[in-house]
């Protein structure tokens, strides 16, 4: 898996308010937290060169092939996870693995790694932690934007909501095009990260691989469609899971257009800020469920004028609850850079 061992003592230092972080041969500084969740938190570090490194172009430079990944100023995003079982840390190389099949602007780049092993409490126990370098984006996720907008009632243009969607779409496709296609499964709001940009529309990458796999499957008995949807209930958010995924047929062929179910929530997201099924959450008997297995859409008020009627036909296609009548990601991309071309005159 290309993990190090090393650097443990200043990675402890590091968690104990001290010292820096080594990745490998590269050393990084916390600057502060940005995040946690689960068992994983991300800070935000600073690549710390010798004088040696700098002169000579060493450091992280010298392991990244494209020069562009490399920070300007040095910061980059920091993700360490505490392992706890020989699951988790099969869970966390499949990540890795995955990060490292896909190379595209609008998909999040793994830039090093690195996995260590910690004596446990546990007598002769060893757990793992691991450690994941990536670009650091500041302005925060999709999800993070789209709740500060609404607590002040405000909207993305028309424009910007088919632009940042057409980033999605074109991420999207790079790995659905892979062979074997890989569905990112776990579309939304929260792994998309965005960052604004003077006079142009903000520049969304796609986050989080950790539930992505080959999109194909071929469910043959009743007892792999019910192990498909107990896997989807772990690793596939609720409010933009396919129906499919809810509830499975015995008989099914099972492809990457569950992401597309994923996009049209996303695209609704982008728009209204949340998913659109998630009023079932508050209402008296209620079911998600049911609302996502009958695309039962509600439409909330939104801008002044509204969004074009275009845009929530747009969202009615892809969220078809047969996949078999869904589109596919070319034909997305297609249908939003007609609309791009509309609106944007």
């Amino acid at each position: 898996m290309g993990c190090s061992f090393s650097g443990l003592n200043a990675l402890y230092d590091a968690v104990n308010g001290g010292g820096d972080i080594w990745i490998n041969e590269n050393r990084f500084r916390i600057v502060r937290q940005l995040g946690e969740g689960g068992f994983a938190f991300v800070f935000l570090v600073k690549e710390v060169l010798s004088d040696s490194s700098s002169a000579s172009g060493g450091g992280l430079a010298k392991k990244l092939k494209d020069p562009s990944r490399l920070s300007g100023d040095g910061t980059y995003a920091l993700k360490k996870v505490l392992i706890q079982s020989s699951e988790q840390l099969e869970l966390v190389r499949e990540e890795i693995r995955v990060s490292s099949l896909f190379s595209h602007p609008n998909l999040l780049p793994l830039l090093d790694h690195a996995i260590i092993a910690v004596k446990s409490s546990t007598e002769g126990s060893v757990k793992h932690e691991a450690y994941l370098l990536f670009p650091v984006h500041l302005d925060g996720t999709l999800l993070d934007n789209a709740q500060t907008m609404k607590a002040k009632k405000e909207f993305f243009s028309t424009v910007d909501v088919l632009e940042i969607f057409r980033q999605l779409c074109a991420g999207l496709k790079h790995m659905h095009s892979s062979e074997p296609p890989y569905a990112h499964n776990d579309v939304k709001p929260g792994n998309v990260l965005l960052t604004h940009r003077k006079g142009k529309s903000p520049h969304a990458i796609l986050m989080d691989f950790g539930s992505a796999r080959p999109a194909r499957r071929e469910i043959h008995s009743r007892s792999e469609a019910l192990q498909l949807q107990e896997w989807a209930s772990e690793h596939c958010t609720a409010p933009f899971r396919a129906p499919e995924l809810w509830d499975c047929p015995s008989h099914a062929d099972i492809d990457e257009r569950t992401d597309i179910w994923s996009l049209g929530c996303t695209l609704y997201a982008i728009m209204y800020g949340v998913s659109p099924f998630e009023y079932a959450l508050g209402e008296s008997g209620g079911s998600l469920q049911l609302a996502i297995v009958n695309a039962q859409i509600k439409w909330p008020a939104g801008p002044n004028p509204p969004y074009p009627d275009a845009l929530h036909q747009f969202i009615k296609w892809m969220l078809q609850p047969q996949a078999a009548v869904r589109p596919r990601i070319d034909d997305i991309v297609l249908h939003v850079d007609k609309l791009i071309a509309k609106f944007s005159n």
